[in-house]
């Protein structure tokens, strides 16, 4: 009887820590969107104020890359549209002249219609006049359409110019290396003075605040889960206890996998399973590849 007692003490004992060894429905690591930057330019890296581990915010200037060729040769450019331009023609200058000829055979005319009235001047001046007037003013008319099409045809060359400014103007722009997120710098893959061609990472950054909890379940606790519903997730703290954190469920695979070698499920026979993403809001003790434990209810 004794050994009997013995016996069932040693079972219960067992089964008691198998339950509790397995009092979570799935494990998994902690891991962030991660944003790799890279440079937008080749050059010379001028400066660069990051290190690893640095908080930075969206839109922070941290560096920028060598643009003395760039800035060089938009100047160039912007001299030879100043060239170009001092190539047009004065108009004004050019149809005053004849607008003062007009001015004078119009005058000459109201003098002649006047002596006219009187006999003092003939029919043939008054005529004279008026062929000589429209001679002028289809001249005028003529030269306004020339310089026109000259001062027209002088711009227009200076167009592709100007492009090509915008083109530079677009590559001094992506020479500034700008933060794109806010975040913490996890690598660093690039040193000040380094010189760097265009889509070369620079370092990697992700925002730590909010970090994802992924797992696999398997396809009977599918029924178990829904996007948007609150979980346990439970860390261990380093001295035989644990952190408790809620998370949010945002995402379900909607395709199986065989299960990853390093997951243990709630049932180790399992051998197709489901990922799932769950959100945490870290307090700054979560890392990426920590380990976790989940609980749906």
């Amino acid at each position: 009887m004794r050994n009997l007692l013995t016996s069932a003490l040693l079972i219960f004992m067992l089964v008691s820590c198998g339950q509790d060894s397995n009092d979570f429905d799935a494990t998994g690591n902690f891991e962030a969107d991660e944003v790799i930057v890279s440079a937008e330019a080749t050059g010379k890296i001028v400066e660069l104020k990051i290190a690893e581990g640095l908080q930075v915010k969206a839109g922070q200037s941290i560096g920028y890359i060598d643009t003395i060729q760039l800035f060089l040769k938009k100047k160039q450019l912007q001299y030879s549209i100043t060239a170009l331009l001092a190539k047009q023609p004065d108009a004004e200058s050019q149809l005053s002249t004849l607008q003062k000829q007009i001015e004078t055979v119009e005058y000459e005319k109201k003098r002649v219609e006047n002596l006219l009235k009187d006999d003092a001047a003939t029919k043939k001046q008054l005529d004279d006049l008026n062929a000589q007037l429209d001679l002028l003013k289809k001249q005028y008319q003529s030269l306004k359409t020339s310089l026109a099409i000259t001062t027209r045809s002088i711009q227009s060359e200076t167009l592709p110019i100007k492009a090509q400014i915008e083109q530079l103007e677009d590559q001094l722009t992506k020479s500034v290396i700008v933060n794109p997120i806010d975040g913490t710098v996890l690598i660093k893959y690039a040193e000040q003075d380094e010189v760097i061609m265009a889509g070369k990472a620079i370092y990697k950054i992700a925002d730590l605040s909010t970090i994802l909890f992924r797992a696999y379940i398997s396809g009977d606790q599918l029924t178990a889960v829904k996007l948007g519903q609150k979980v346990k997730v439970m860390v261990d703290d380093g001295k035989d206890g644990s952190n408790a954190y809620e998370g949010i469920l945002e995402w379900v695979s909607d395709k199986a996998e065989f299960t990853p070698k390093t997951i243990q499920t709630k049932d180790e026979r399992s051998n197709l399973v489901y990922a799932i993403k769950i959100k945490v809001k870290n307090d700054g003790f979560l890392k990426i590849g920590m380990y976790g434990e989940v609980t749906f209810n």
